[in-house]
């Protein structure tokens, strides 16, 4: 690791950022400062939160540290070595008893003279290898101490670091366009969903524009998987707590479920996950192993109680809707049903532009509670997992494109995740494809063999879009609202010059009702350029104008979202090309 490297900086500002406000607050209480993508954090107990000003003022503080030419270094103490240097250090003495009991290792990290910190490294040599132009610092918010809501809650300061100025002022700027394309603000502005204060935080309602884009959506998904022999199932939204103490989910997530107790004080729970239900389906009958795999599919709601900090407009809410599937497959067909899945995958993300990038979450061998089953279960799933991989991207892309994440299975079986890259550069995870060999285990899940015994059989989890919420919030910031010409709401918008033309444009709209466009007609009670800006600020993909010279000459004047203004075409013509991109999916 070269000593200038990007995150060892990031960390070093962690420090230099705690030595500032203790220098400015010397009372102040220290959390931990760790690096992060883009920059890095420090959380602090305050006895009064800083405001934007005072970020400023530690920003100059930090920036005259680094003029200093300080040095880092690390040395490691004993816990006895430890309490005495952190004595009136509340969270640092929590963090060594934590340590003492894991038997980790005590390291102390020295910023020259000015702070010392616990910590087990990875800082630049000497500030000299930070450019004091390429971070700022830029907000604060609340955190409770380790994640815990019953602990004390600090006040996180965020910071932004990058080996230049230029790289700095590049992510500020797209983080400026990310603003403009937040689904939170875009979302509700083109009138697609909406929270409601009676219904309750994390509740979104969709509204007959989003509505349709919600339909489009699961509609392409299910004619993708219909090609390849899905059947679709139904559902109920509530089970008995048995179901999911038989699956390990009620052990699991048992703080995230939403409860119900019947008059006759039976407990059931509203789904957070629907395989449970899908198992059994599958167990209803007997299955000859002629009869694999089954294949069922349902798009349904699910439900989880997140905490209200954690909630984040439509891409994480406390009910979403999962477009579901899950195959119950022979070992010997699960290499072909993972890969038809993954060509799903391929297609639908294709039509929007996302590049895909795979991750295999695997299983951490250090920390087996985590996990359902045994290591012989879980290592011949991950070998599954790895073929899979490397026959469906070839030699090459495998060892140069896949990411191994260790410790990020789910709790019964290993995956395949894929993590879209919008157009802002960033990254959101979308689909998955799981393997789960402990599932049919706890539901003693089999088929009939060719000798006429009961074989266990296999379950694939496949989600295309993870959930239809949340792949509409990445699709919004995507194409910062303009979606393609068939996923939009309302495709044309017929804006007839004044009120005598309104019959021709009337009998354009016919036309296009026709050949199943959504179109709607604008009538003359406003100027012509004020109706062409709103139709421009929703979004809409065509706007159509419509006076004299198109009525006598059979043509209509085309405005499009992204190329402006087209001018005369033929109204046939018209009808062809929209046609086309509609039937097509072209991206536009």
């Amino acid at each position: 690791m070269k000593e200038n490297n990007i995150e060892q900086i990031r960390h070093s500002l962690a420090h230099l950022l705690g030595a500032a406000v203790l220098k400015k607050y010397p009372n102040t209480k220290l959390g931990i400062g760790p690096a992060i993508e883009h920059g890095f954090y420090y959380d602090f107990e305050f006895k009064k939160t800083p405001g934007d000003q005072e970020l400023h003022e530690l920003e100059k503080i930090m920036r005259e540290f680094i003029k200093q030419n300080l040095e880092f270094s690390e040395e490691k103490i004993t816990p006895a070595q430890a309490r005495k240097q952190f004595a009136k250090q509340t969270f640092k003495l929590d963090l060594i008893k934590e340590f003492v009991k894991e038997k980790k290792q005590l390291t102390l990290s020295k910023t020259s003279d000015i702070f010392v910190d616990l910590c087990r490294g990875g800082h630049v040599a000497n500030t000299k290898k930070i450019n004091p132009d390429g971070f700022k610092l830029t907000h604060s918010a609340g955190a409770y101490w380790r994640g815990d809501e019953k602990n004390t809650q600090l006040t996180r300061i965020y910071g932004l670091a990058f080996a230049s100025k230029e790289e700095l002022d590049a992510h500020l700027t797209m983080l400026e366009e990310a603003k403009k394309r937040d689904h939170k603000k875009l979302g509700p502005a083109l009138d697609l969903f909406i929270f409601s204060d009676l219904v309750g935080a994390g509740l979104p309602l969709f509204t007959p524009k989003g509505t349709i884009v919600r339909d489009l959506l699961d509609n392409y998904v299910w004619e993708l998987r219909q090609k390849h022999g899905y059947e679709r199932v139904d559902i109920p939204h509530i089970t008995k707590k048995e179901l999911y103490e038989t699956s390990g989910h009620w052990e699991k997530f048992e703080d995230e479920l939403f409860r119900i107790t019947t008059r006759e004080k039976h407990v059931f729970a509203l789904k957070p996950m629907n395989c449970p239900h899908h198992t059994q389906i599958y167990a209803r009958k007997k299955w000859s192993y002629r009869d694999l795999p089954q294949r069922y599919a349902s798009t349904t709601k699910v439900y989880r109680d997140e905490q209200t900090g954690e909630l984040s407009g439509i891409q994480r809410a406390r009910s979403f809707t999962q477009d579901d599937a899950h195959v119950f497959s022979r070992k010997e067909n699960l290499e072909y049903e993972m890969r038809a899945i993954w060509s799903i995958i391929d297609t639908f993300y294709g039509s929007f532009g996302f590049p895909l990038e795979v991750h295999l979450s695997m299983s951490n061998p250090k920390q087996p509670k985590k996990y359902l089953g045994n290591p012989k279960i879980w290592n011949e799933a991950e070998d599954i997992i790895r073929a899979v991989a490397l026959k469906h991207l070839g030699k090459s892309a495998f060892e140069n494109n896949v990411k191994t994440d260790i410790g990020q299975a789910a709790f019964y079986g290993p995956k395949i995740d894929f993590i879209a890259k919008d157009s802002l550069g960033r990254n959101s995870q979308v689909a998955t494809i799981q393997l789960d060999l402990n599932m049919p285990e706890r539901f003693d899940l089999t088929c009939i063999n060719e000798e006429g015994k009961a074989e266990r059989i296999f379950m694939i989890h496949a989600a295309i879009m993870g959930s239809i919420e949340r792949f509409m919030a990445a699709l919004i910031e995507h194409t910062a609202g303009k979606f393609p010409v068939w996923l939009s709401p309302i495709q044309i918008r017929i804006l007839p010059i004044s009120e005598k033309f309104s019959d021709y444009a009337d009998m354009v709209k016919t036309k296009l009702i026709e050949q199943g466009i959504r179109v709607e007609l604008s009538f003359p009670h406003e100027t012509l350029g004020k109706r062409i800006r709103d139709a421009e600020l929703e979004k809409i993909p065509y706007t159509v104008i419509v006076g004299e010279k198109e009525k006598s000459t059979k043509t209509v004047n085309i405005r499009h979202y992204t190329e402006g203004n087209i001018g005369e075409l033929n109204l046939e013509k018209f009808l062809e090309r929209i046609v086309n991109e509609v039937q097509k999916k072209i991206r536009s």
